[in-house]
């Protein structure tokens, strides 16, 4: 998912070098950038999940708030 600045875009071509940089793409004989897109996604994902969760429990949970 990309913003109007760009940032997600950033973030994903800057996460696929890391994971060039580290030769990470080797263990499982996967392109750098297909696996910079998975992990966007799982960060999407997760971020959705903990918003639903929020929801369920009725409360919004803040960075540095109670819990």
């Amino acid at each position: 998912m990309t913003d109007e600045t760009g940032f997600h875009e950033s973030f994903e071509h800057e996460l696929g070098e890391l994971i060039n940089r580290y030769s990470e793409e080797n263990g499982s004989n996967t392109p750098d950038y297909i696996l910079a897109s998975y992990l966007v996604s799982c960060l999407e994902n997760f971020n959705k999940a903990s918003r639903a969760r929020e929801k369920w429990f009725g409360k919004e949970l803040r960075i540095g708030g109670d819990l």
